[in-house]
C-alpha cells in the first residue's frame, strides 16, 4: 500500500491521459461493433476498476479492444438479441477463469521480442494512420478501428486520400495546436517546472481544444465542428434513466449452440490478445517488472464475467491505453483504477461538459502515443541485431498493418520460428577439413532437419581420406540422423576412409552408433 502513496501523484496524473484515451475508444469500439454506446463505457469502467485491483500487473489497462470488434460485431449479428450476447460474454469470462487455473498463461512465454516489439511499432503506425483523418475532422470511421480493411468501403491509406475531400478548418486547427503542445510538454522547460509538470500534457490539449471549438462557435459559427465531430457520450436525463443504460444477460439462451460458439471464440481470442497485450507492457515497463500471466487471465476472466452481468463488451488487456499509461508516468496500477472511478464519475456527474471534447484533439493524443510507439530509432536497433531479427520485425509489422492483430502476430511468430529454425540447422552441424582430413562435430539439438546437410557433406568426402566425427557437445541427436552416420561407418571402408568416432558415454543417445568398421584410436 506504501508504494501507491509514494506515487500517487504520477498515477493520478497518468489516470487522466489514460481516461482522455479510453473515452473515445470505449465509444468507437462499441459503435464499430454494433452494440450499445454505453456498452462500451460500462467496458471501460470494470476494465480499470475490476481488472485494475484483480490483475498482478502494474502498468496494463484493460478496456474493449478493436481486436474484439469483428468478433462481437459477428455475434450480436447471430444471436440477435443483445441479451445472449451478454450471456456469452459471461460464460467467456468463466472459460478464462478456467484457463488460469490451468496455467495457460505460459503461452505468452513463447512469443519471440522481436514480434512483439514488432507489434507495438505496428499499433503505433496504425494510430499515426488511423488518427490522421480525425485530426482533420473526418470522422467516417469509428474510433479504435485497428483493421486495414474499414466499414467506410476504404482502408487504411486510401482513407487518408479521401479525407482530403472532407477538411474541416476548426478541426485543423485545434489538432495542429494540440500536436505542438503535447511537442512542448514534452520539453525540459515545463517538466523542470514543479507546478506544470503535475498537469498532463492531453489534459491542457483537450482544454485548449474546447476553448478553440468554442471561439469559433462564437465568433465564426460556419467553420466551428459539428456535433459528429465531438465525443458523443449518451446522457441521462435522470437516475432511471442512468440505470436504463445497464442489461442483464438474459440465462434463457444457455442451451443455445451459438451462444457457446461465440462464447468460446471470445474467451480464446480475449486471452491471446491480453497475453500479447501483457508481454508488450512488460517490455515498455521502465521498471522491467514481470506481470503473471495465469493471474491475469484469471483478473480478465472475472472482468468479462462483471461486464457481460452488467451490459459491457468484452475485455482485454489494451495495448494503445496500456502505452499512453506508460507514457504518462504511472508507477503502479493505482493509474488504471483511478481512470475507471474518473470515467463512471464523469459519465454520471459530467457527460455534457465530456460532449464538448473535439474528437480532433483526442486524434493529436493518440497520434503522439503512436509517435512513442514506432520512433525510428526502435527501426535501427532491430536493424542493428542483424536479419534473424529485423525480418521477424518488419514482417510483423506489415502483417499487422495489412490484416490485423492476431493474424500479424502469428504471421510474425512463423517467420521468427523459421529463422530460429534456420539457426540451429547452421550452427549444429560444422565441418572443416585441410587437405584429407575432415572434421565434422555436431553440437547442440540436431534433429531430422539437419540429415541432408549431414548426408551431403559425408558423401562428398573423397577417397583415402581420414574423418573425425565429434559428436560429444550434442545435446540431442535425431535418430535418422544417427542411421545417417552409422550408414557411412559401415561403408566407409569401401572407400578406404579412415574414420574416428568420438562420443560421449555419458549420453545415452550416443550408444546407439554402431562401431566403425575401421576405428583410429
Amino acid at each position: 500500500m506504501k508504494k501507491y502513496f509514494q506515487s500517487a501523484g504520477s498515477d493520478l496524473s497518468a489516470s487522466i491521459v489514460v481516461l482522455l484515451v479510453a473515452l473515445p475508444l470505449c465509444l468507437g469500439i462499441a459503435l464499430g461493433s454494433g452494440a450499445p454506446l454505453f456498452s462500451g463505457i460500462i467496458a471501460g469502467i470494470v476494465g480499470g476498476i475490476v481488472i485494475g485491483i484483480l490483475s498482478g500487473s502494474n502498468l496494463s489497462v484493460s478496456g474493449p479492444a478493436a481486436g474484439l470488434t469483428v468478433i462481437v460485431a459477428a455475434g450480436i449479428l447471430k444471436l440477435q438479441v443483445f441479451e445472449a450476447f451478454l450471456l456469452a460474454v459471461v460464460i467467456a469470462g468463466v472459460l478464462q477463469v478456467a484457463l488460469g487455473f490451468a496455467k495457460a498463461g505460459v503461452i505468452g512465454d513463447y512469443i519471440p521480442n522481436s514480434v512483439i516489439k514488432g507489434m507495438l511499432a505496428a499499433i503505433g503506425l496504425i494510430l499515426i494512420l488511423k488518427q490522421l483523418p480525425h485530426l482533420v475532422g473526418y470522422d467516417a470511421d469509428f474510433e479504435g478501428d485497428e483493421t486495414f480493411l474499414q466499414s467506410d468501403s476504404n482502408n487504411t491509406f486510401s482513407e487518408l486520400f479521401h479525407m482530403a475531400n472532407y477538411l474541416t478548418i476548426a478541426a485543423i486547427v485545434i489538432g495542429i495546436v494540440s500536436l505542438l503542445v503535447l511537442i512542448l510538454w514534452e520539453r525540459p522547460m515545463i517538466k523542470k517546472n514543479k507546478i506544470l509538470k503535475l498537469v498532463p500534457g492531453p489534459l491542457v490539449v483537450v482544454l485548449v481544444g474546447v476553448l478553440i471549438n468554442g471561439y469559433f462557435q462564437g465568433s465564426h459559427p460556419d467553420l466551428a465542428l459539428e456535433t459528429k465531430q465531438l465525443v458523443s457520450l449518451p446522457v441521462a436525463k435522470d437516475a432511471n434513466s442512468f440505470f436504463s443504460f445497464f442489461t442483464l444477460p438474459n440465462f434463457s439462451f444457455i442451451g443455445n449452440k451459438d451462444v457457446w460458439v461465440t462464447a468460446i471464440t471470445l474467451a480464446i481470442v480475449a486471452s491471446l490478445e491480453t497475453l500479447l497485450g501483457i508481454e508488450a507492457v512488460d517490455k515498455l515497463d521502465p521498471f522491467k517488472r514481470v506481470t503473471p500471466t495465469n493471474r491475469e487471465l484469471k483478473a480478465q476472466g472475472i472482468g468479462n464475467i462483471v461486464s457481460g452481468m452488467i451490459g459491457g463488451l468484452p475485455l482485454t488487456s489494451v495495448v494503445v491505453r496500456s502505452s499512453a499509461n506508460v507514457s504518462a508516468g504511472a508507477k503502479t496500477k493505482l493509474s488504471t483504477i483511478l481512470h475507471g472511478f474518473f470515467l463512471l464519475l464523469f459519465v454520471v456527474f459530467i457527460p455534457t461538459l465530456l460532449n464538448k471534447i473535439p474528437l480532433s484533439a483526442l486524434a493529436a493524443v493518440l497520434i503522439f502515443t503512436g509517435y512513442k510507439l514506432a520512433k525510428v530509432s526502435l527501426f535501427k536497433e532491430f536493424y542493428q541485431k542483424g536479419w534473424d531479427q529485423f525480418v521477424p520485425f518488419v514482417v510483423t509489422i506489415l502483417a499487422i498493418l495489412f490484416t490485423d492483430l492476431l493474424i500479424g502476430i502469428v504471421t510474425g511468430i512463423m517467420v521468427g520460428l523459421f529463422f530460429s529454425v534456420r539457426s540451429n540447422f547452421r550452427s549444429a552441424v560444422m565441418v572443416v577439413h585441410d587437405q584429407n582430413n575432415y572434421l565434422i562435430r555436431l553440437r547442440k539439438d540436431v534433429s531430422f532437419l539437419n540429415k541432408p546437410i549431414i548426408k551431403a557433406k559425408l558423401e562428398s568426402v573423397p577417397a583415402n581420406a581420414y574423418v573425425l566425427i565429434d559428436t560429444t557437445r550434442a545435446d540431442f541427436i535425431d535418430k535418422d540422423v544417427i542411421e545417417e552416420i552409422n550408414n557411412f561407418l559401415c561403408h566407409a571402408h569401401l572407400k578406404n576412409i579412415q574414420v574416428e568416432l568420438k562420443k560421449s558415454q555419458n549420453k545415452p543417445m550416443q550408444n546407439l552408433f554402431d562401431e566403425p568398421k575401421i576405428l583410429l584410436t
